[in-house]
């Protein structure tokens, strides 16, 4: 297959100067002979919101983007705005990537893949009996179907909008057999009967500092996984392997989402052990 002449790629998300993302793409295109630029759209630089999205998907068009990723607060309100959806995308309801090709938009979502990567490699033989997640937006999504997929019994979905949760918690119960998805009323409760917990939501990022549940609710016995990955050790984190808890830090979604989003703009088979040196050697 002829390589691409060129790529050009963005990122469209609110507060992502600190995203590694960039870097993953560029570097791994050096490596495949492309010339491939991967640029930050970042709303809040833009003093914008996701209402300008249509604007943004429109500008890149013209500009002759190949691809874009998409990042919070955008992987669901980016959702009508394109032509079509992978299979995955439609499923979970978030995008994560957009391809940009003959005039086209059409949404993925890899954060999925990326996610059960990360879990595989970092937490193959937890207990899956009952998972705590926080968190019920694109991302949130993303995560809750490959926590089921993988294998969890009973996951009890948190969100700050109770009607998203549920709205996330039915689509699950649609794809997954058994009623194995739950609403969150009783944080304490749950926890309390919990083998594994997940932070889908922003906090604990350099930016949103702090822990999405109590420091209280922490045992020695439940293993944490997180989404976040500036920092690679959140507080939540930290906090979780002081008591001894069994973790997974972000990096891997971040570098496997990435792994995906890079064969789909450039029609390229990336190498993801490269991938993943290059981005622990972009620091903590």
């Amino acid at each position: 297959m002829a390589k691409p002449p060129g790529i050009l790629a963005g990122l469209i998300g609110a507060g992502i100067q600190a995203s590694r993302t960039p870097a993953l793409h560029e570097h791994e295109g050096a490596a495949q002979g492309l010339t491939y630029l991967y640029r930050l759209i970042d709303l809040d630089q833009l003093k914008l919101d996701s209402t300008a999205l249509e604007e943004l998907l429109t500008a890149a068009q013209y500009m002759g983007y190949t691809g874009l990723n998409i990042t919070f607060p955008c992987k669901q309100a980016i959702l009508p705005l394109l032509d079509d959806l992978s299979p995955e995308a439609r499923g979970i309801g978030a995008v994560n990537t957009v391809v940009l090709k003959d005039g086209r938009r059409i949404g993925h979502n890899t954060d999925c893949l990326g996610f059960a990567e990360g879990f595989r490699r970092g937490l193959t033989d937890v207990s899956r009996q009952r998972v705590v997640q926080m968190g019920a937006g694109g991302a949130g999504a993303a995560v809750a179907h490959a926590l089921l997929s993988e294998g969890v019994e009973q996951l009890t979905i948190f969100d700050v909008e109770s009607e998203r949760a549920q709205a996330l918690v039915d689509n699950l119960n649609q794809h997954f057999e058994g009623t194995r998805a739950r609403v969150g009323h009783d944080l304490d409760s749950a926890m309390n009967s919990a083998c594994g917990l997940v932070n889908t939501t922003p906090m604990g990022m350099a930016k949103l500092p702090g822990m999405p549940v109590p420091k209280t609710l922490l045992r020695a016995d439940l293993w944490v996984a997180e989404i976040v990955y500036f920092p690679l050790e959140t507080e939540l984190l930290k906090e979780a392997r002081g008591l001894g808890c069994r973790t997974l830090n972000g990096a891997t979604m971040a570098v496997y989402q990435a792994v995906k989003a890079f064969e789909l703009f450039t029609g390229i088979t990336p190498d993801p052990l490269r991938m993943t040196e290059h981005f622990h050697s972009l620091g903590n």
